[in-house]
Formats: structure tokens, sequence, C-alpha cells
């Protein structure tokens, strides 16, 4: 599926970034059609070299992704299926973006519950608009729970305790209170919102790629691996990525520029925007 041939994503692509506008009225349903093109595009960025960053955001300012569509579960066998053997499509899709050595940042200024908010799970980052962003799994109250990935990602993030108050609760959480449980990174005003999570985005984008993956399945390890086993990773990560001649260079230009004296240490910052412009 090309680019053009989408027809409820716009993709736009800048500077290493793949900006993502899901645009499926009247509410963002996550429909079938829908999760073909998330799992389509899961393919088509994994591929693109070009593409070190991607950013998803809504068309609809009050619904992000409203939830699964619920007359496709109610259609679901009256006699329960065996076990499974493989991922279903909304799983293959956060599980694609999850391991592909790129970055993933939702945007939420609108409603995330049930699917949504487990797609939203699924990616790396996640920032949300104070008064806007909503964020719940009010799958039990219908009668079933999150079957999208929601009771197995949430309390690796949030904990078991809250992850019970949010799945069995099935009640509305702000951006203020899912930064604070750890549901998002941050909860910033509506007019923050844009200029913080783009400027990340260049950031990250102006970064090498291999040290962004080496990172990015790093820090994943920590979840996945005893700590001994995981510090050997990051010990094997970190020899692949200082090996890279970017790498090199990089380093090189962080003293050519006053890396380690005092005067440049005090405003380090300002060096990591210097290696972004260059």
């Amino acid at each position: 599926m090309a680019e053009q041939d989408y027809k409820l994503l716009k993709v736009r692509k800048d500077r290493g970034v793949a900006f993502v506008t899901i645009d499926n009225p009247p509410i963002n349903l996550l429909t079938l059609e829908l999760l073909e093109e998330l799992l389509m595009l899961s393919f088509e960025v994994a591929l693109d070299s070009g593409i070190k960053v991607i950013v998803f955001d809504s068309a609809d300012p009050e619904f992000f992704i409203a939830h699964f569509d619920v007359s496709v579960l109610s259609l679901l066998p009256d006699t329960p299926p065996p076990r499974p053997s493989e991922l279903h499509d909304l799983n293959k899709t956060c599980e694609a973006f999850r391991r592909m050595p790129k970055v993933s940042i939702v945007k939420l200024e609108g409603r995330a519950r049930g699917g949504g908010s487990e797609f939203c799970l699924g990616m790396d980052m996640r920032f949300g608009a104070i008064g806007k962003a909503i964020l719940a799994q009010p799958e039990v109250a219908l009668g079933i729970i999150p079957g999208g990935g929601g009771t197995q990602r949430l309390p690796r993030l949030i904990g078991s305790g809250r992850a019970l108050e949010v799945v069995l609760g099935c009640g509305d959480l702000s951006a203020e209170e899912a930064e604070r449980y750890g549901y998002i990174n941050r909860a910033l005003p509506p007019e923050d919102l844009t200029p913080f999570v783009e400027d990340l985005a260049f950031r990250i984008a102006s970064f090498p790629a291999a040290a962004i993956a080496a990172a990015k399945l790093a820090i994943q390890s920590a979840s996945e691996l005893p700590l001994i086993e995981g510090l050997l990773q990051e010990s094997f990560l970190f020899g692949q990525a200082a090996s890279v001649k970017e790498a090199k260079r990089r380093m090189s230009r962080f003293l050519e520029l006053g890396g380690q004296t005092r005067e440049m240490e005090l405003d380090l910052g300002d060096m990591v925007k210097a290696f972004s412009e260059e």
C-alpha cells in the first residue's frame, strides 16, 4: 500500500519524522479498515531508512481513537475459541512499532478509550493535552476485558494496583491523572503540546539511527531480562554503537566544540542542539 492509497491516514514526512494523522470520521473509531492501514503503515515505515521517528495525532480534536468497533466485537462466536497461537492485528501493529528500531510517539488531544488507549500503550511515548486528553479502558462495563494489550502493557507502565483501578473502574483519566500514574509521559498545556512533541521528534531524528535503535533495544531489555543479563546486553549494544563511524565522528566533534571543559559542560544542552543543526 503506497502512501497515496491510505484513506484513513494522512502521512507527512519531514526531516526524518513521519507525522501520521488519523482521520476516520465521525469519531475515529478503530474499525477493521483503520487497523489494516495502521498495520500496513508499520510495515512501510519499518522499511523506510529515512524515517527515525513516527508521530501520531488526530484530525478530530475530540477523538484520537474512540475505541475498537463494538459492532465487530458483538459478532464474535458464542462458543469461546481455543487459545490463540499468534497475535491478532492490533497486537501485531503495536508490536511492530515497539520492535522496530525507530521511535513512535502519540500526541494525544482527544479521547482514547479501549482499543484507542491500547494503541497508545503500544507506542514508545505518549504526551497529552491538559483539558483535552482522556484515556480509559471501559471494556469490563460491557462484560468483556481489554483485548488489545491493555491488561499486559498497562500494568507494566503503572503497576498492577493502578491498572486494576483503571480496568475495573472503567472511568476516564485526565491528562494530569494519566501523567501522575505514568500512563503518559507528560501532560502539557494544549498550546505547548505540538511545539514540545515536534521539537522532541526532530531532536531525536537528528541523532544517528544506530544509536537510536541501540538505546531503544537496551531500554526494552530492562523489562524483559534479569538485571545481570540486561547489563550484559547493554554492554554489547554499547560496543556495537561505539564502533559506528558516525559515533566516532560525533565524539570527536564533541571534544572540538569544547566538551569536557567547564564552560561548555554548564550548557551541554546547547551543544546537543548544535549537533542537531549540523
